[in-house]
C-alpha cells in the first residue's frame, strides 16, 4: 500500500527531477512474415506490426493521463530482419526497412528497431544482404533502427563481421553527410546482445522471445542526483544505500506501468530495463551523478569507480522492485544525449580512452559518440573491436555507436536535435590499425566460456 508520503515524493520525482518512463517498447515476432517475393515479405510485416501495435501508443497515452506519469516514448523491435529475409530471393532488404518505417508511422512510434543481424561466429548470406543493405536502409527511413551482434562470451569476435561494420559506419555516415552523419546514430554494433533490450537504437525481438511483448525502460538520473546531494560528504556504504532506495522507487514505477499496460493491451509483460538514460536536459545527467560524488568533472580519476559504484548499487534496487528485471539495466553514459558528458568532453576531461575504461563497469559502451569525419573505417573497426573485447571476456554486453561525422573536425560540434541532442567531435588515435583489421578469421571465445 503506497502512503500518502510515497505519492507525494514520486510526484516531486515527476515534477522537478526529470522522473518518468522512458521507453515502453513491443516486442513483434515476424518470423511468420517470411515470403520469396521480398514484396510481399514487405506487406505481411506492414500488416502485422500495424496490426498487433495498433493500440499501443493509446494505451500509453492513456496510462499517462490517468498515472500521471510521463511516458516518453512508445517504441517497436521486431525479429531481426536478417532471419525474416532470408526467405527473400533478393539482395537487397531495404524494402523491408521501408515497410517497417511506414508501420512506425502508421502506429505513431518514434522508433522500431530489428533492421538487424547476429552474426558473432558467422555469416549467412541473409546476413551479408542486410549489413548491405543498412547504409541505404537507414538514410531511406527515419524511424528504423539497426544493430549487429558481431561477438559474444560463447562465440568469440567475428572480425570479419568488425572489418565490414567500420566501412558500413562509415557509408551510413556519407549517405546521410546533409544531417551530420544522423543515420549512424540509428546504428549500433553489439557484442553479447540481450533479446529483451526496449531501448533504442539497438532494440530487437529475440527468437526466444513469445509471439508478443511488452518491455519497459525507465529512467531518472536526475532523481539518483538529487538524493545524493543529502547525502554529501558521507561514505561510500551510504551512497550505496542511497542509490539503490532511489532505484527500487523508480523501478517499482516502471513495473506498474508496464503490467498496466500489457493488461490493456492483453499481451504479456516482459521485463523492466531499469537503465538509468540521460537526457541532453540540464538535471538529468548520469555525469553529473557521478560528479556528485566527489569529482571536480566526469573523466578524471575516479571516474570508473563511481561509475562502477552506481551501476551496481541501480542493480541491485531495482531487482527488488520487478519480478522481471532484463534488457541491459544499469547506467547509460551516451556522450551526446548527457548534458554533463557533453561539458566534461569539451573540457577535454573525458577523453575516448577514459570512456573505453568507464565501459567495463557500465551497462552498454562506447555510445553516440562523434569522431572526425575523415576517420578511416579500419580505425572505427579497430574501436568496435576493442569494446567487443571488453564484453566478450567480462560476459557483458557492450555496444558501439559512433558517428564520424561527414567534413567535421575535433572542435567542432554535431547537433542531432530531440532526445539524440549534441556531441563534440572527440579525437581518435591517429596510428593505422589498418593491418590488424585486415587480418579478419575469428578471435576465440575466452575459456571461461567453458561453462558446461
Amino acid at each position: 500500500m503506497l502512503s500518502q508520503k510515497d505519492i507525494i515524493q514520486t510526484r516531486d520525482m515527476i515534477d522537478k527531477r526529470h522522473l518518468d518512463i522512458r521507453t515502453i517498447t513491443m516486442g513483434i515476432s515476424l518470423q511468420d512474415c517470411a515470403h520469396s517475393d521480398v514484396k510481399e515479405c514487405a506487406r505481411r510485416i506492414y500488416d502485422k506490426i500495424t496490426h498487433q501495435a495498433e493500440n499501443l501508443v493509446k494505451v500509453g497515452q492513456d496510462i499517462e493521463w490517468e498515472f500521471g506519469i510521463p511516458i516518453v516514448n512508445k517504441r517497436i523491435s521486431v525479429t531481426p530482419i536478417a532471419l525474416v529475409g532470408a526467405a527473400c530471393e533478393t539482395d537487397c532488404y531495404v524494402p523491408l526497412a521501408i515497410a517497417m518505417d511506414e508501420a512506425a508511422k502508421t502506429c505513431g512510434v518514434n522508433f522500431i528497431g530489428g533492421f538487424s543481424a547476429l552474426v558473432q561466429k558467422g555469416m549467412t548470406k541473409a546476413d551479408r544482404v542486410l549489413i548491405q543493405s543498412i547504409p541505404e536502409a537507414l538514410a531511406a527511413t527515419e524511424r528504423v533502427c539497426s544493430s549487429v551482434n558481431v561477438g559474444s562470451t560463447r562465440a568469440g569476435i567475428n572480425m570479419d563481421a568488425v572489418a565490414m561494420m567500420g566501412r558500413i559506419i562509415k557509408e551510413t555516415a556519407q549517405r546521410t553527410a546533409e544531417n551530420d552523419g544522423l543515420g549512424c546514430a540509428k546504428l549500433v554494433v553489439f557484442a553479447n546482445a540481450v533479446e529483451d533490450n526496449p531501448f533504442m537504437a539497438g532494440a530487437f525481438h529475440g527468437v526466444g522471445e513469445p509471439e508478443c511483448v511488452l518491455n519497459v525502460g525507465v529512467s531518472g538520473p536526475g532523481v539518483v542526483h538529487h538524493a545524493l546531494q543529502s547525502v554529501k560528504g558521507q561514505p561510500f556504504d551510504v551512497v550505496a544505500e542511497t542509490i539503490k532506495k532511489t532505484a527500487f522507487r523508480i523501478t517499482r514505477m516502471g513495473q506498474i506501468v508496464g503490467v498496466e499496460a500489457s493488461n490493456r493491451l492483453g499481451i504479456p509483460f516482459g521485463i523492466v530495463d531499469l537503465s538509468l538514460a540521460p537526457t541532453p536536459a540540464v538535471g538529468d545527467s548520469v555525469a553529473r551523478i557521478l560528479e556528485e560524488m566527489g569529482l571536480e568533472t566526469c573523466g578524471t580519476h575516479g571516474t570508473t569507480a563511481a561509475l562502477a559504484l552506481l551501476n551496481d548499487a541501480v542493480k541491485k534496487g531495482g531487482v527488488m522492485a520487478s519480478n522481471h528485471v532484463g534488457g541491459l539495466s544499469g547506467a547509460f553514459i551516451p556522450v551526446s544525449e548527457d548534458e554533463g558528458m557533453i561539458a566534461a568532453a569539451e573540457s577535454g576531461v573525458l577523453s575516448l580512452s577514459k570512456l573505453e575504461a568507464m565501459t567495463c563497469v557500465c551497462s552498454v559502451g562506447l555510445d553516440m559518440i562523434a569522431v572526425p569525419g575523415d576517420t578511416s573505417a579500419e580505425t572505427i573497426s579497430a574501436i568496435i573491436a576493442d569494446e567487443a573485447a571488453i564484453g566478450m571476456v567480462n560476459s557483458k554486453t557492450t555496444a558501439v555507436r559512433i558517428i564520424p561525422a561527414p567534413g567535421k573536425v575535433v572542435g567542432d560540434r554535431v547537433e542531432m536535435g530531440g532526445l539524440l541532442g549534441s556531441a563534440p567531435v572527440m579525437p581518435v588515435y591517429g596510428a593505422s590499425s589498418a593491418e590488424f583489421i585486415a587480418r579478419g578469421g575469428r578471435i576465440p571465445a575466452p575459456l571461461q566460456s567453458l561453462k558446461n
